[in-house]
């Protein structure tokens, strides 16, 4: 199945993929389109060692819970007492307990590195920078610190009206002294590598590849808009995704998916007028840690360890949230309305990165050097 679109006459690749190339073998033309390996070979290949990370991974748990049980029946026989049952390795999360900062950090980290060494090995099979998908771009750090202090704003902006809407209450503050540097470094951190790793699995090699893959769709609709209709399309699906991938997360409920959706939308905005995964990355850290730890309130339904205040909600949850958090309460969608109609108003453009691969003679695949500045 080619999705790709015919590529033009300027492209440094027409002669390759495109009418005028020296035919190719019957092989060739299904594996291979104008941007290099068709994406759903991509996507196969991909998904497809994602898979057998999980399998193993399955395999591995299994092999470990075996053990344990063994462990405790041998215990067992020895003192003439039934053995306890073993518990699952992985079981969804008590929304009352918060959840530990260090299982959290090494999973997260893991997760990235396998990751970012898969989007790695894709990156030399498609013969394309690893900077295509989403951690290159201009001036990152200064993207990264303006997205941080978004997420800060919108989150306080809707911790203030909770407040002063009488819908959240503070009852005291956990931390004192340097015990508050500590958490807060330990969960800025963690949160740093959750919007790393949520950012790049979400909208990284995936957001990238069903864009090129989707640009014929775009170009039956209108030509001259073929890649944008092909980003939003892939924007919808990987979206979906990010609240599939929200639906284990403690407390949650239907608006609050809802609102992880738009959130989405948010992130892919940021993503399609910076051309980098940096703004996106930053604002959701800020608008996590400013969660669970600066306001000490549910984040998708879970509480963090070393929060600075315990508070609870107020009155209907449909206003305050509820068990979910801020993210549960309706008011949570005008301002990421705000942040979205603020990423529009007051965000300078960048490329997008090309779709095109490049020579391997000359392009070095491992950079993350960022593309020149300039309007989109």
């Amino acid at each position: 199945m080619d999705l790709n679109p015919n590529p033009s006459p300027t492209s440094p690749h027409a002669h390759k993929f495109g009418h005028d190339a020296s035919p190719q073998s019957a092989a060739h033309r299904i594996l291979y389109g104008p941007f290099g390996l068709r994406a759903g070979w991509s996507l196969l290949i991909y998904f497809g060692i994602i898979a057998l990370i999980v399998a193993l991974g399955f395999g591995v748990a299994h092999q470990v819970k075996v053990q344990r049980q063994h462990a405790a029946d041998v215990a067992a026989a020895r003192t003439g007492k039934a053995a306890p049952p073993i518990e699952p390795l992985s079981t969804k999360p008590d929304p009352s307990r918060p959840a530990p900062m260090s299982g959290m950090i090494v999973g997260e980290a893991f997760t990235f590195g396998i990751l970012f060494l898969l989007s790695w090995l894709m990156s030399v099979i498609e013969h394309r920078r690893l900077s295509a998908f989403g951690l290159g771009g201009t001036r990152s750090p200064e993207r990264f610190l303006i997205g941080a202090l978004w997420g800060l704003a919108a989150m306080g902006l809707l911790i203030l009206i909770l407040h002063a809407s009488h819908l959240l209450t503070f009852d005291s503050q956990l931390d004192h002294g340097t015990s508050i540097l500590f958490w807060g470094a330990i969960q800025l951190i963690a949160f740093f590598l959750v919007g790393l790793t949520e950012e790049y699995t979400m909208r990284g090699y995936l957001q990238f590849t069903l864009t090129r893959g989707l640009v014929s769709i775009g170009n039956r609709i209108a030509p001259r808009h073929a890649r944008a209709i092909a980003f939003w399309i892939a924007a919808f699906l990987t979206s979906a995704l990010f609240v599939f991938a929200h639906t284990h997360n403690a407390g949650e409920n239907p608006l609050g998916l809802f609102q992880v959706f738009l959130a989405g939308v948010v992130l892919v905005v940021a993503l399609w007028r910076t051309g980098s995964l940096w703004w996106a990355i930053g604002f959701h850290t800020t608008w996590d840690w400013s969660q669970s730890f600066l306001y000490g309130v549910p984040d998708s339904g879970g509480l963090m360890q070393g929060r600075l205040f315990a508070t609870h909600a107020l009155g209907p949850k449909l206003y305050s949230g509820g068990t979910v958090g801020p993210e549960g309460s309706i008011l949570c969608i005008p301002v990421l309305l705000v942040v979205i109609a603020g990423l529009f108003l007051f965000t300078p453009t960048s490329p997008q990165p090309p779709l095109e691969t490049v020579p391997t003679s000359n392009a070095n695949l491992l950079s993350i050097t960022p593309e020149p500045e300039q309007a989109n």
